[in-house]
């Protein structure tokens, strides 16, 4: 996985995956924030944090989506093989 990392993302927005996770992992704790609202938080916080450290232009709008996209996707496959012995009955 890390080489498909470093083939579609630049090295400069990779320090935003973990930013990303760790500021989820907050909002998540937030009381009045409900749960489907955090993946577009994460969204808009990924192109912004992408954005102010590439400058504004398509790439880092893209870039953004990415790290928000591995973030979001590498949380959920942790989720999902820590919960996988609750799904068998």
């Amino acid at each position: 996985m890390q080489e498909i990392l470093k083939e579609f993302l630049v090295e400069e927005a990779l320090i935003v995956i973990p930013a990303l996770l760790i500021l989820g992992a907050i909002i998540k704790a937030t009381p009045r924030v409900r749960d489907w609202t955090i993946p577009y938080i994460l969204l808009a916080l990924g192109v912004a944090f992408t954005v102010s450290l590439t400058g504004f232009n398509v790439d880092s709008i893209i870039q953004g989506v990415l790290v928000s996209g591995a973030a979001v996707f590498g949380n959920q496959l942790y989720k999902q093989a820590k919960d996988k012995d609750k799904d068998i009955a």
